[in-house]
């Protein structure tokens, strides 16, 4: 069993080290394998998984070296357009106009962007029985129509909402803003920067509510919601109750099935894709991608909170590196 710690001293530790390091003339050797730089850039989603299997395809070609560095899907996009990286990570569909100026994607895993709200919430009790409709979500999170909880539910406390998304150009914030039609720039509240900064505002304020990842929610020993996080279910069928189809957030497992199954909508359920640029496939490159799709890479996602490609999705991501 094989599993990170999320922005641990040790990650930040291997993608600053890496990133001073010198440069390596790319080439192959039948003894050590590949040799060559592999620059990546994006997703707070995506981050850990990629350390992981960074390290891994280290231990088979030592003389690879990789600068990873989280910022956003945005930055991702940007940055493999720009030449900047090889691989940006990105978290949301890409636009037309990204693929319009070379992007090509690579789906590599699955995951989703949940409702959080603080777990010490006056009301948590109500809210994990009752759930959250779309339509009370995009209330909240685009037309601003709650000012306090009681607004939403007259069971709720009378207190004023605190209303959190992402300040940067986030994967994110696009999925969770489409589940409800609109884009990033429609949603409303404070802006906060990254996963692991909006995860934590939302755990220093009781009356709080945002979105996370998967992997900003779960506690990836226990499998539970993470310290003074909770998940807002949905109500999909909008009968007021979470039924026991709609039940499954109480355990990382559970919530990963649905996702597989999709029994948890998508979006805000979504792909999670190496972006690089078609005319600048190299066969180190190549040769990492087809590493990070093979069974035993996509048999650590579920025990890190991400699901794994089905057979016959890989079989169509790896055809992709020979178009």
């Amino acid at each position: 069993m094989k599993r990170f710690k999320l922005f641990t001293y040790s990650c930040l530790c291997i993608s600053t080290l890496l990133s001073c390091a010198p440069k390596v003339k790319e080439g192959y050797d039948e003894k050590t394998g590949y040799s060559g730089n592999i620059s990546i850039s994006g997703a707070f989603a995506l981050y850990p998984i990629v350390v992981l299997w960074s390290e891994d395809f280290k231990k088979i070609h030592p003389n690879v070296r990789f600068n990873i560095s989280a910022g956003g899907a945005g930055k991702g996009i940007t940055d493999v357009l720009t030449n900047m990286v090889d691989i940006g990570l990105v978290s949301r569909d890409l636009h037309p106009q990204e693929v319009a100026k070379g992007a090509w994607p690579i789906h590599v895993a699955k995951d989703a962007v949940l409702g959080t709200v603080n777990s010490n919430h006056p009301n948590i009790s109500l809210i994990k029985t009752r759930g959250f409709t779309q339509k009370e979500l995009a209330d909240l999170f685009v037309y601003k129509k709650y000012k306090s909880w009681r607004d939403i539910d007259s069971r709720f406390v009378d207190e004023p909402i605190e209303v959190y998304v992402r300040s940067d150009a986030a994967g994110a914030a696009e999925t969770w803003a489409k589940y409800f039609g609109e884009r990033q720039e429609d949603l409303k509240g404070i802006g906060i920067f990254g996963d692991p900064g909006l995860a934590q505002a939302i755990k220093e304020k009781k009356l709080s509510i945002g979105f996370n990842n998967i992997n900003y929610v779960y506690d990836l020993k226990t499998k539970m919601p993470t310290t003074n996080l909770a998940v807002i279910p949905i109500d999909q069928n909008a009968d007021g109750k979470i039924d026991k189809s709609e039940a499954f957030y109480g355990h990382l497992d559970q919530l990963t099935e649905a996702v597989a199954l999709g029994n948890y909508p998508a979006p805000p359920a979504r792909d999670l894709t190496f972006v690089i640029r078609k005319d600048k496939q190299t066969k180190l490159l190549q040769a990492f991608i087809r590493f990070v799709l093979e069974k035993e890479q996509q048999g650590y996602l579920l025990e890190n909170g991400y699901v794994p490609l089905s057979e016959s999705l890989i079989h169509i991501e790896l055809k992709k590196l020979d178009q």
